[in-house]
């Protein structure tokens, strides 16, 4: 798992098989000292996180296997929001 900021939303009015319906994400990931550490990345939504929200993110495999329905093509998820640290 790494942190992130919303820094946007994503619309994309076609999506993979599995996607309908799930909110994109633009994220920036975070170091734990809350710097940029790469490029914005798209992430799909599960907690319902907004623009400004710090989050945690889970990638890879493990992205897929908290969407609604598992293995489906992402590579970023948001899986938390953080009221403090």
């Amino acid at each position: 798992m790494y942190f992130g900021r919303v820094i946007g939303n994503v619309v994309a009015t076609i999506k993979s098989e599995g996607l309908e319906g799930v909110r994109l994400l633009l994220v920036q990931p975070l170091d734990h000292e809350l710097k940029p550490i790469r490029d914005p990345e798209v992430a799909c939504d599960t907690v319902s996180a907004g623009p400004g929200d710090l989050v945690y993110l889970t990638g890879s495999r493990e992205a897929s296997l908290v969407m609604p329905k598992t293995f489906v093509p992402v590579d970023a998820a948001v899986v938390g929001i953080i009221d403090q640290m």
